[in-house]
């Protein structure tokens, strides 16, 4: 009998250690192989997945290699397959490479923190248009806010949103002021938010227009494609007033972006680093100016001589 009861209670020991071991098991992540067409973008998902040369490096290495860093997906609410939470650019490459399945680690997340991790997972790119910054910076305020809504239901919401700009802006080592300044772009019409990323139009003027309505921004590119110009940050302060005091019209909006910019009169730029081939690494810029100067004038009269032959 007794042999029998220490036979009982070793069993028992390890059925508990068998269980403990299996937990742990359950509770680490595991990498599936997942059929690519079942999983889906993110709602709403504020990067751009580009044709470009990156993309057929992408796709070079993914069809020699295989897909070396796993995706991030959860489970889409209604049963139909998973939600790509990071490796949208990985899954698009790997379908151009003709792959059947990706690896996939999938984790059960709320909306916020699938929200977060989408974007914290993008921004660590080294090239990121306005665009995809302004709408990256919107939802992560949202989710922010959400979130913290839920742990502090007493603060205001004033310094719930203090927080949450300050939270996105120090993870981005720049100012709250400046994330609320790319989120202000989420309010230009397509057409115009493109011609930010394409640098026809500057960050800073574009700010300022997205307090136009829609149908003023459409005035406006009308008004640069008539003038031949894009607006400087005075200008579109300018049409900016003109529309707070209910002023805006296509006539005026005409008349200052065809004036001539002091900048382009008075000022011609030439960045340091494309003059710096041409002197000795000992000349200030200063000097580099009084040489050039000094070249021109030699050149004019070499002309001026050659003319009068």
């Amino acid at each position: 009998m007794p042999i029998d009861n220490g036979n009982l209670a070793l069993k028992g020991l390890d059925d508990l250690f068998s269980t403990e071991e299996n937990r742990q098991e359950e509770q680490r992540e595991q990498v599936q192989q997942i059929p690519i067409d079942a999983l889906h973008p993110f709602t709403n998902h504020p990067f751009k997945v580009l044709d470009n040369e990156s993309m057929t490096r992408t796709v070079e290495s993914i069809a020699q290699y295989g897909v070396l860093a796993p995706l991030i997906a959860r489970p889409r609410p209604d049963g139909d397959g998973y939600e790509i939470i990071s490796g949208h650019r990985r899954q698009y490459a790997a379908k151009l490479a003709g792959l059947e399945t990706l690896p996939v680690i999938v984790r059960n997340m709320d909306d916020n923190a699938a929200v977060l991790l989408m974007v914290d997972s993008n921004l660590q790119r080294e090239h990121i248009l306005p665009s995809e910054r302004a709408f990256a910076y919107k939802m992560k305020l949202e989710a922010l806010k959400n979130q913290g809504a839920r742990s502090d239901l007493t603060s205001p919401q004033n310094a719930a949103k203090f927080r949450s700009d300050d939270a996105v802006a120090k993870s981005q080592g720049i100012s709250g002021d400046t994330v609320q300044r790319y989120v202000r772009l989420t309010n230009l019409i397509p057409e115009l938010l493109n011609m930010v990323d394409e640098k026809k139009v500057s960050f800073n003027p574009a700010v300022e227009l997205s307090y136009l309505s829609a149908e003023q921004q459409q005035e406006m590119i009308k008004a640069m494609d008539d003038t031949q110009n894009a607006p400087s940050v005075s200008q579109a302060k300018r049409i900016k007033k003109l529309a707070q005091a209910g002023k805006f019209t296509s006539d005026a909006v005409v008349a200052i972006m065809g004036e001539e910019k002091k900048s382009e009169l008075d000022t011609v730029t030439i960045k340091n680093e494309t003059l710096r081939k041409y002197f000795p690494r000992s000349y200030t810029p200063r000097q580099m100016e009084e040489k050039i100067i000094q070249l021109l004038d030699a050149w004019q009269k070499k002309q001026q001589r050659k003319n009068e032959r």
